[in-house]
């Protein structure tokens, strides 16, 4: 739904990503194949943001430029193919974050070894970054519900977490599958830390409205947290890193999207409130 999908994806990212796919397609290329290399591509950027330098600086955006285009190719390949599965999209977040950890520990490092950069510097980094992950949780979920409630289908969350806690069951003492394991363990811990931040047990049960009505009173909302979405921040920090200005970047995280995110938790609570509730 257009509602959920940011401006940026739409006329930028994924027309790229489309064009690497059709050039794919008849190959023998999976969308887990995008989704490694879209890993390494943050990886690289990573590094040459590690340089501290100006040419480091853009070719490092280059390469982040280069992950997103990627990231948004996995899934496209993966339709267009019909043959993704739940560990691909597992891996998809994971390589996310790996790539997410590599960009800015890059850029704490080339900061670092810059002389005359304020020693807080890395803190503020560490500060956007965990900035981010509460956001993009907040995101997430919310627009996972938008579009499970507007679509009237099963709550998504819920059925594949409980596919993947049974998954993690059945293959936790295998041998082999180490880092299947590991990959299915960080994807239920993070799980984990997005329920604590959205109170999701306690409050999703108690919406009781119909779709016609949710989607009215949420589909102005959902398109403001839609706003802190990854693309944008991505997006953000590659025109920064054109001015090797990362400090704005990071100021924009950690001061305009954490206001605009608590603005947009408080009014949520309120949209949720004025439905009918169910009765414990």
């Amino acid at each position: 739904m257009a509602e959920v999908e940011e401006v940026i994806d739409i006329i930028f990212y994924r027309p790229l990503a489309f064009l690497l796919v059709i050039s794919v397609y008849k190959t023998k290329i999976k969308p887990d194949h995008l989704t490694l290399a879209a890993m390494i591509m943050g990886i690289s950027g990573g590094f040459f943001y590690s340089f501290g330098s100006y040419p480091g600086c853009i070719i490092g955006a280059l390469f982040y430029l280069l992950f997103n285009v990627l990231d948004c190719s996995d899934g496209q390949l993966a339709r267009i193919k019909k043959n993704g599965t739940s560990f691909g999209r597992l891996l998809d977040g994971i390589a996310d974050y790996i790539a997410a950890i590599a960009i800015y520990v890059g850029i704490a490092v080339g900061y670092s070894s810059n002389p005359g950069q304020p020693p807080f510097m890395v803190l503020i980094v560490a500060m956007a970054g965990i900035s981010i992950i509460i956001q993009e949780s907040l995101v997430d979920y919310f627009r996972t519900r938008f579009l499970d409630i507007v679509l009237k289908r099963k709550d998504t969350y819920a059925v594949e977490l409980e596919e993947y806690k049974n998954e993690y069951e059945r293959i936790k003492n295998q041998k082999g599958k180490g880092f299947y394991r590991t990959v299915v363990y960080i994807y239920l811990t993070y799980s984990k830390i997005q329920e604590n931040l959205t109170a999701r047990k306690k409050r999703a049960r108690f919406i009781n409205t119909t779709s016609e009505e949710y989607f009215r009173k949420n589909r102005i909302i959902i398109r403001f947290w839609v706003l802190m979405g990854p693309s944008a921040k991505i997006t953000v920090l590659i025109l920064c890193s054109f001015f090797c200005r990362f400090d704005i970047f990071f100021w924009i995280v950690i001061g305009g999207f954490n206001i605009l995110a608590v603005l947009l938790w408080f009014i949520q609570f309120q949209i949720d409130k004025s439905f009918e509730t169910l009765k414990k």
